[in-house]
């Protein structure tokens, strides 16, 4: 396969930024991978030097493409296929989010009681009065 002709999806996923090859065509169609600030579809070809802007999950991930392959490595080889240009602060946010529960009981307490998951309910469908 010529290097020349590398789709963004197989890259994606041969650099470990998705989990799976058919996951990264799904991302492209759903518009959240970006080149150079553009939406691509999953067949887009990838140039070096191009800066990739891919939303997993709660972040979004941006890198600078510094390599082509189109087999996935191991993760200690992806480093050479891409420069992570991604801001602190999107992983200090997935850092937060990870530990702040949305609510938490002491333990022993048990099930929440009709009454705990009706409170529950109204916090969640309207969380600015409670903040």
């Amino acid at each position: 396969m010529d290097t020349q002709d590398l789709r963004i999806d197989k890259w994606l996923w041969a650099v470990r930024l998705l989990k799976t090859r058919s996951l990264a065509t799904d991302e492209c169609r759903a518009g959240h991978v970006h080149v150079n600030g553009h939406k691509v579809k999953p067949a887009r070809t990838v140039r070096i030097n191009e800066v990739i802007s891919v939303k997993t999950g709660s972040i979004t991930r941006t890198v600078r493409v510094t390599g082509l392959i189109d087999r996935r490595v191991g993760a200690s080889l992806v480093d050479q296929y891409y420069e992570d240009l991604t801001p602190a602060t999107e992983y200090e946010r997935l850092k937060d989010s990870k530990r702040q529960p949305i609510f938490s009981t002491e333990k022993g307490l048990g099930r929440p009681t009709k009454k705990d998951r009706r409170a529950i309910g109204r916090i969640l469908d309207h969380p600015e009065d409670f903040s």
